[in-house]
């Protein structure tokens, strides 16, 4: 007797992840914002928030077609001192893998482009206007298999002059399953 397995038949959709989709210790507002105003004085990049892929899936950056202005992600990051001014700089999306031997940059934006002008809070720093958040269309050339991690650098170019107490953003991504 042979048996036979039905073939598989991979699905994708669209999502977006935001902070509190990180592994636990990069899953609230207030350990990511630690962690940029951490890494504020250094220079350098310094890893802010991770999640790991779960079984069976496969996650790229970005989501839709470029030729598709308004079918891809638009996504927006705010790093404040609220009411008191923007945390800005670099921020990269990365892709590494399991045992982090290896590390893919699959974007860099400038933050100071990715958030309202309004500190007061998280709510008023988000764009509301499809127009002013950064598009990301889905990023081919790499992606995250099981167990590895996607990633978020990020390296301060402008300090808000305080403490870092709030930070959020919302990435597009595109899940395979």
């Amino acid at each position: 007797m042979t048996m036979q397995v039905a073939p598989r038949q991979l699905r994708s959709y669209n999502a977006s992840v935001t902070v509190v989709d990180g592994d636990s210790a990069y899953d609230t507002s207030a350990e990511v914002a630690a962690l940029v105003q951490n890494g504020s004085a250094g220079g350098n990049f310094t890893l802010i928030w991770e999640k790991t892929v779960p079984a069976q899936q496969v996650i790229y950056w970005g989501y839709g077609d470029p030729n598709q202005q308004r079918n891809q992600s638009f996504n927006w990051f705010a790093a404040i001192d609220a009411t008191t001014a923007f945390e800005d700089g670099i921020l990269r999306l990365s892709v590494t893998n399991a045992t982090r031997t290896n590390s893919v940059v699959v974007a860099e934006f400038n933050t100071s482009n990715m958030h309202s002008t309004d500190d007061t809070s998280l709510t008023t720093a988000q764009p509301t206007d499809i127009n002013s958040k950064v598009p990301l269309p889905l990023q081919t050339a790499i992606a995250a298999g099981e167990d590895s991690y996607i990633q978020l650098h990020f390296k301060t170019q402008s300090a808000s002059g305080g403490t870092v107490d709030q930070c959020n953003f919302s990435l597009g991504i595109t899940i395979v399953q």
